[in-house]
């Protein structure tokens, strides 16, 4: 792999520094006892405790995001993309490494707030608590939240009564309504709704020209292309590219496309030479002495 350093960057305007993060997790695996049931007998083995694996979600990765910045991330299911946004989001600590923010990063997650048989308007209300927005707050936004989410009347129904895309925008809306300087969406903006689409896009390119970023996880490749500056492909708990939306975007769906035709092979060479061709970010102490990264 390339290393190339990136220190311009870090001196620019960064909301977001990843150094050298790492995660690994420990789970319980039966399959060493699997062997057991020939000899032993199922009931044996059943006493027995599993053995604990290691399961690397997140290999060594560096980046910086800058302010400005819509970062789109791909990749199979167990890449590790909701890792790497659980990591700046705070909720995961990094076996190793460091992550720096400019300020807390907001994640569409409010829905851990909210609940179904109230209705729209009363999550509204529920979920900008739950973020830290006063009650005058709440109520000088509650307008643009309910535009945002497209939802118009059905705001006054029961959550439960959404469909998920619905649920969805009700979510993104709530949590875009803080003017985070970092947004973080997971696989929230996939409704299949055109309008939506537009007005999402509206409001991250609002949060950018605050001088904010965004990071978007998403399977819609049309929305990455769309939406996002650049684009970060994981796959395997690797960052294989970061760069041009649409280059990223081809190349995922070339190793895709040859990975469901059995085309193994060509697959991985595909995978390969993209990973070779990346620039490696290096995060260095700062001359003047301020501690390494520091936004």
């Amino acid at each position: 792999m390339a290393a190339v350093e990136a220190l311009v960057r870090v001196e620019g305007h960064p909301c977001v520094v990843v150094d050298r993060v790492e995660m690994r997790f420990k789970v319980p695996s039966t399959e060493a006892l699997a062997a057991d049931v020939q000899k032993r007998g199922l009931a044996r083995r059943l006493k027995r405790r599993p053995h604990t694996v290691t399961v690397r979600a997140l290999n060594e990765l560096s980046l910086v995001v800058e302010r400005g910045e819509s970062v789109g991330i791909i990749g199979r299911n167990g890449s590790g993309k909701s890792t790497l946004m659980k990591l700046i989001s705070g909720q995961l600590r990094a076996t190793s490494g460091s992550v720096l923010a400019s300020s807390t990063p907001v994640m569409l997650g409010v829905n851990a707030a909210l609940v179904p048989d109230l209705s729209g308007d009363q999550n509204v209300v529920l979920g900008c608590l739950a973020m830290g927005l006063a009650r005058p707050e709440i109520d000088s936004r509650f307008d643009k939240i309910v535009e945002l989410s497209g939802l118009e009347k059905a705001i006054y129904l029961p959550m439960k009564s959404y469909s998920s895309g619905m649920s969805s925008r009700l979510r993104f809306a709530i949590a875009a309504s803080l003017d985070p300087e970092i947004l973080l969406v997971d696989e929230a903006l996939n409704t299949g709704d055109a309008q939506f689409s537009d007005r999402s896009k509206q409001r991250m390119d609002e949060l950018r020209a605050q001088a904010g970023c965004v990071l978007l996880v998403s399977h819609s490749l049309g929305t990455i292309t769309d939406m996002c500056t650049r684009t970060l492909w994981l796959d395997k708990g690797d960052l294989i590219m970061d760069g041009d939306p649409e280059e990223a975007v081809k190349a995922y769906k070339d190793f895709t496309s040859h990975l469901s035709k059995g085309n193994n092979i060509s697959a991985a060479r595909i995978r390969s030479e993209a990973r070779a061709n990346l620039v490696a970010t290096e995060i260095r102490e700062r001359t003047s002495g301020r501690r390494k990264g520091a936004l």
